[in-house]
């Protein structure tokens, strides 16, 4: 018996809202990132009922109601070369895809919407498949709509594990292959008609990395990409990407910014001295945490979850309201709410603890939020340095297909960059510590991807190939840019203010949502008049450029 479309979508959302936390706090974090993404799979390991499972190419497993069958989109396959490049190599393996025909009409000649599914599992994305811009668009054009999963992620594995070797076709120009090929040769079930491109336009969207690829698509294959999205494109890769927590300090409310400020130096003076450190980090329930940028690293943790704010009902987080709520609570039994109006350090604000420490209660509130939230993911019994220390190299040296923080780390060590350090100027205000540098961040790129026999990891990544292709200035036709005000991540895109303002035209659509964090516009409710105004207006914009592309394509032999 079929599981209802109610219970279904039950099982994405439930699946998403699993899988978010791990993706924000392992690509802000570095190396605590890893740590953290490890506890928190043993934490939901230990405390979930299994599901279903079926066994995927490469031998592993995956939950077979979440993964396969959600809302209707049944997994689907196209073969692709393991690499493009090598014509010497026969290797191939499995990409999977999910199709929406419900809205295609063979009357209109398509067209394909097509999401490319980024730095996650495919499976993460069918709800934008299901009522989102892909729904949205393939409804108000007649066409149909994919989602394509990238190289490596989910069930696409072309390899039996991630050691450095194995991990050597993971990379911008084979993944811009495959994409290619899939547009060029792939055909769709229960559709007779030829939809291969450039016989049939195809729209390539994405969000996030995956913005930037599909900016490159329509940059790279112009011939095969008819029109792009790019939403919170990353078309700027960096080594340093301070720039991500200025955003959030200089967007969150005012007296939480300032709480983080102030903390953060008081705690960075405090490590600095070194009399009070210990019971500082006992405080925070980290006294065994040898490293003092390993404990700056774990009290950073709450500010990824900045990124996922989210408009949607379904998929919405307080937990970044809810640590600025925590932090501005006065001491338990004070009463004294007017504390909070008194400047920070004030006498009245001063709590007392053991070792003689003295601090601000915003601090403690900070402790105990730290304490209650990441802190206790640690097993009973094991000491916090083996959770949240990141010094011993071996303990990233695990290569199994199931260590999955392994993929979107290597593009980060060898393409994309962006380690998240603190201002470079010392006297900048900052919301993370000053020993989140630069060698800190980084240095997980040669601990966990060791050399191998045909592929050694860079010093530093290689951010010219990313930007070689348009950085900031990216362009084209039909190239849709589209980012939010309050993205941390819009620095990295053509909307940062390190880059020249452009014109907004239906040709080259150039866009921010007022108040949008990360691609805001890829969710979607099914009435479009049920959403937020802002988020109806870029939708209506969106559905009229695409809608006048189309007007204009005509197939390769008339054009």
């Amino acid at each position: 018996m079929k599981l209802a479309h109610s219970v279904l979508q039950g099982l994405l959302l439930g699946l998403l809202a699993e899988a978010t936390p791990y993706l924000d706090r392992y690509r802000v974090l570095g190396p605590q990132g890893v740590n953290l993404w490890k506890l928190e799979k043993a934490y939901a390991a230990a405390r979930s009922t299994p599901s279903p499972k079926f066994v995927v190419q490469d031998g592993s497993s995956e939950s077979a109601l979440s993964e396969e069958n959600v809302a209707g989109f049944k997994a689907q396959w196209f073969r692709q070369p393991v690499d493009h490049f090598d014509k010497n190599s026969d290797a191939t393996f499995r990409q999977r895809y999910w199709v929406n025909t419900r809205h295609y009409n063979p009357d209109n000649g398509g067209p394909v919407i097509v999401l490319d599914g980024g730095e996650t599992s495919g499976a993460n994305r069918l709800s934008f498949l299901d009522t989102g811009i892909v729904d949205i668009l393939a409804r108000h054009t007649g066409g149909v709509g994919v989602v394509l999963e990238h190289r490596y992620y989910g069930q696409s594995i072309p390899v039996a594990n991630f050691t450095t070797d194995n991990l050597r076709w993971l990379n911008n120009d084979q993944s811009a292959a495959d994409s290619a090929n899939f547009m060029a040769n792939v055909k769709f079930k229960g559709i007779e008609k030829d939809l291969t491109a450039p016989n049939t336009p195809w729209i390539y969207y994405g969000g996030s990395y995956a913005g930037a690829r599909a900016a490159h698509m329509r940059v790279l294959y112009p011939d095969l990409v008819y029109g792009a999205i790019a939403s919170s494109a990353v078309t700027h890769a960096a080594i340093i990407n301070w720039e991500y927590m200025e955003i959030i300090r200089n967007a969150a409310d005012p007296v939480c910014s300032r709480h983080l400020e102030n903390s953060i130096k008081t705690i960075d003076s405090i490590l600095s001295s070194g009399r009070l450190k210990r019971p500082l980090k006992a405080l925070f329930g980290l006294s065994d945490l040898r490293h003092d940028d390993d404990f700056a690293s774990v009290i950073e943790s709450p500010l990824g979850s900045w990124q996922s704010k989210c408009w949607h009902p379904d998929f919405a987080s307080t937990t970044f309201d809810d640590f600025c709520a925590a932090l501005d609570r006065p001491p338990f039994g004070s009463g004294l709410t007017s504390l909070s109006e008194l400047p920070y350090g004030a006498p009245e604000r001063m709590l007392t603890l053991p070792g003689g420490l003295a601090v601000d209660f915003t601090i403690v509130n900070y402790a105990n939020y730290i304490k209650k939230n990441v802190v206790s993911l640690c097993p009973e019994g094991v000491s916090t340095d083996l959770c949240f220390g990141s010094w011993d190299e071996e303990q990233y040296q695990v290569y199994d297909i199931g260590q999955e923080w392994r993929l979107w780390l290597f593009q980060v060590c060898t393409e994309w960059g962006y380690f998240m350090t603190s201002p470079p100027d010392p006297d900048h205000p900052r919301i993370i510590s000053k020993l989140l540098t630069l060698g800190y961040e980084s240095k997980i790129c040669h601990m966990a991807f060791p050399p191998g026999k045909h592929f050694t990891v860079p010093t530093m990544p290689n951010v010219t190939v990313v930007n070689q292709l348009g950085d900031f200035d990216i362009a084209a036709d039909r190239l849709a840019l589209i980012d939010g005000e309050i993205d941390p991540w819009r620095p990295a895109t053509p909307h940062s203010d390190y880059a020249y303002d452009r014109e907004d035209t239906v040709l080259r659509p150039f866009k921010v949502i007022p108040g949008g964090v990360h691609h805001f516009d890829e969710w979607g409710l099914p009435n479009l008049a049920d959403e937020p105004l802002e988020i109806q207006a870029i939708h209506g914009e969106m559905i009229y450029f695409v809608k006048e592309w189309l007007k204009e394509w005509k197939p390769p032999q008339t054009a």
